[in-house]
């Protein structure tokens, strides 16, 4: 499950064996109004076909396959960038929810702020913005509303063991000082499942298959 406003593109430098695994990437749909995060992430479970799957979610869809657990049985949980609890959150998104601040937040501000910088900006910013709009084509103001919300408002408060995190000790969303139990990548940001797919293609079969595996380089 990709991060918010991702689509499953984030996962194309990830190369795994074939003979030993069958990839299925979950897309994020449009949500039905007033739509809680327990009835999305079943909507999103109806394109699960398969027993016991292992699922990997980055960022938001971290949440995402944290929530499908609830309702259906998984061989392994593994979230990436991501958190095991709202106690696990900055400050300011503590502080978001608390004030709901984030009800004012114009999600539409991306594409204006994006179409500026496309026209005006550097070749370094304009490198970027391709990026970005490689990966996070998810434009939709009313998923991005409910995105955000349901981030802010996430309410499980304490994280379960069972669940395998990946955490880059750069990451700028959910800084690694407030992350607990996790296997840390060094220099990964929260944009790490691109930027260290070699971490990923060179770990990740070990930690799909095994229970125990020694410090990860």
């Amino acid at each position: 499950m990709p991060g918010m406003a991702a689509s499953s593109r984030i996962f194309e430098k990830i190369h795994l064996s074939e003979e030993l695994f069958e990839f299925y990437y979950l897309e994020w749909l449009t949500p039905i109004d007033q739509e809680n995060l327990t009835d999305y992430t079943a909507r999103i479970a109806k394109n699960i076909h398969h027993e016991n799957p292992v699922l990997i979610g980055v960022s938001f869809g971290g949440i995402i396959v944290q929530e499908l657990m609830k309702i259906m049985t998984t061989r392994k949980t593994i979230i990436i960038s991501s958190v095991r609890s709202n106690q696990e959150y900055p400050l300011k998104m503590k502080w978001a929810k608390t004030t709901k601040i984030y009800k004012l937040f114009p999600t539409n501000w991306l594409s204006q702020i994006e179409g500026t910088l496309v026209k005006f900006g550097s070749e370094k910013q304009k490198k970027k913005i391709n990026l970005y709009q490689q990966y996070l084509s998810i434009r939709d103001p009313k998923y991005l509303d409910w995105a955000f919300e349901n981030v802010i408002k996430w309410n499980r408060n304490q994280a379960d063991p069972s669940i395998i995190h990946i955490h880059g000790d750069q990451d700028e969303v959910f800084p690694i000082q407030n992350i607990h139990q996790a296997i840390i990548v060094k220099g990964g940001t929260h944009a790490m499942i691109i930027y260290k797919h070699h971490w990923f293609n060179k770990n990740l079969s070990n930690i799909i298959l095994y229970d125990t595996y020694e410090q990860l380089d």
